[in-house]
């Protein structure tokens, strides 16, 4: 998928897309249109986002067809969602921890979670009870 170009060559300002043009019927749209959050994804973000979408989100085959581990494609996941711009806090991040589990128990989850890669090291200190 080709981007737009979204910083003049000239002095480094944000461009705005003023018009598009149809190359079959001649038609012509002017105005001011601002960039989509995808136009701002790298060029490997956004291969990686076509990846994930063509696969269905599905982990699992992402690991396979990038022949990485599950930590690095979610790292990879949480870069775009940071270059995307979205806010991320932990509790939008992690599934809830069964609250009827006992301190043990919880504590086990939590661990495991950080070792499947589905939480970061700071999100499992904050689920922990730790600052």
């Amino acid at each position: 998928m080709r981007k737009l170009i979204e910083h003049c060559p000239g002095c480094g300002g944000h461009l705005t897309v003023s018009r598009l043009d149809c190359s079959q019927c001649n038609t012509r749209v002017e105005g001011a249109f601002k960039p989509s959050a995808f136009d701002r994804l790298s060029p490997e973000s956004l291969a990686f986002v076509e990846l994930f979408v063509r696969l269905k989100g599905n982990m699992k085959e992402m690991e396979r067809e990038l022949s990485l581990a599950y930590s690095t494609v979610r790292h990879r996941l949480d870069e775009v969602v940071r270059e995307l711009g979205a806010a991320e806090t932990p509790s939008e991040v992690s599934p809830t921890i069964s609250d009827k589990a006992s301190p043990t128990e919880r504590k086990r989850e939590i661990l495991n979670r950080l070792d499947q890669g589905e939480i970061t090291p700071a999100e499992a200190v904050q689920l922990l009870g730790g600052e």
